[in-house]
């Protein structure tokens, strides 16, 4: 928990983290009343703390990232981008075709 007594992270990260799991909860749920309803059914938030989250004020701490990671795949995609861990068109290749 934050020394707020909420469970978000106020110091995960950098901006960018914020910014880019608010922009992958948004472009997944949208901007409404009931987005901020099924993040917090996902995570089990607060509304004060999932509102937090798509505003990029903060950012989803352990926990509530795997949750949301698991339940939205822009979310998902978005942390294996940050990790560098999506392949590559080029690495895509079938494995045995690049042992030749």
């Amino acid at each position: 928990m934050g020394e707020d007594g909420h469970n978000c992270a106020p110091d995960s990260g950098s901006g960018e983290y914020r910014e880019a799991i608010a922009a992958a909860l948004v472009a997944d749920l949208g901007q409404t009343d009931r987005a901020i309803k099924t993040a917090m059914r996902w995570t089990g938030a607060s509304e004060r703390t999932v509102n937090y989250w798509m505003s990029a004020e903060r950012g989803p701490s352990g926990e509530h990232l795997i949750a949301l990671a698991r339940h939205s795949d822009a979310v998902f995609i978005t942390l294996l981008a940050m990790a560098g861990r999506v392949e590559r068109e080029s690495d895509s290749q079938n494995p045995d075709d690049r042992r030749r």
